[in-house]
């Protein structure tokens, strides 16, 4: 590893006060640049890896201190963009925040893991309390129609994170024409449950405020035309995706 006081990560935002990127009230760390192109991407801003800006573990931890008694059952959540491109910097930031007692939280599709840096991501996992896995599509060919990239290596890092014992919350966008259907839900859902350190399933309905963004940067807007997916549609898909669930632990029993 790098000397810390001079490794930096290239950083989009951060968020003080956000609610949805894990447990409790979190300091929110938006990691600079992303592998996939997911079609119902709304953070297109935060795909090229050279953009952003640059900080230190120190530096960042010294914006969260600013706030920290809101955080006490909470704590900082690495986002992106996809925060697995920076593996090294992020290690260092979460090894930084636990050695401060600060809950750290991944929110991340696994797209980059590769058995090559095994032993990295361990180290990572050594310093992560629980991952979000926006697992992206259950079939291969569609996800990579959907995102540009396969599948595969998001099942591997799931598979790694068993092994060290990391908890993880499913997480899936659920869009309609794509991802809004039963077979593919109840797929998913027999996939994740194979699992053992599988703790929750969060559904994320699909909307269309990146639209503004996506003309900001000159981009076409891969779903126009599709509409936001209602809250009962979504309720829907989660309990698809929960019998999947289901299915898979009953079967897990039964062997």
């Amino acid at each position: 590893m790098k000397n810390s006081e001079a490794l930096k990560g290239r950083i989009h935002s951060v968020e003080s006060f956000g609610t949805v990127d894990g447990p409790g009230i979190r300091f929110v760390v938006f990691f600079q640049g992303c592998p996939m192109r997911c079609k119902f991407c709304h953070n297109p801003d935060t795909w090229n890896p050279k953009a952003g800006e640059e900080k230190t573990a120190g530096e960042l931890l010294a914006e969260y201190d600013r706030n920290k008694e809101f955080y006490k059952n909470g704590g900082l959540t690495a986002t992106g963009g996809e925060p697995l491109l920076q593996l090294e910097f992020l290690t260092e930031l979460f090894t930084k925040a636990k050695e401060k007692g600060i809950n750290t939280c991944l929110d991340t599709s696994g797209a980059c893991y590769s058995e090559e840096k095994k032993a990295e991501y361990k180290r990572l996992f050594g310093v992560t309390d629980i991952v979000l896995l926006d697992i992206k599509h259950s079939d291969e060919e569609e996800h990579i129609k959907l995102t540009g990239m396969s599948g595969k290596n998001n099942l591997m890092f799931l598979k790694a994170m068993e092994e060290s014992n990391v908890p993880f919350i499913l997480r899936h966008v659920i869009v309609p024409g794509i991802t809004f259907n039963k077979k593919n839900l109840y797929n998913l859902g027999l996939i994740a449950g194979k699992f053992k350190n599988l703790k929750g399933i969060d559904v994320l309905p699909y909307h269309d405020m990146g639209i503004k963004k996506y003309e900001a940067l000159g981009l076409d807007y891969p779903l126009k035309g599709v509409k936001p997916l209602t809250k009962a549609d979504a309720q829907g898909a989660r309990a698809v995706i929960l019998s999947g669930v289901r299915a898979a632990v009953n079967a897990e029993k039964q062997e």
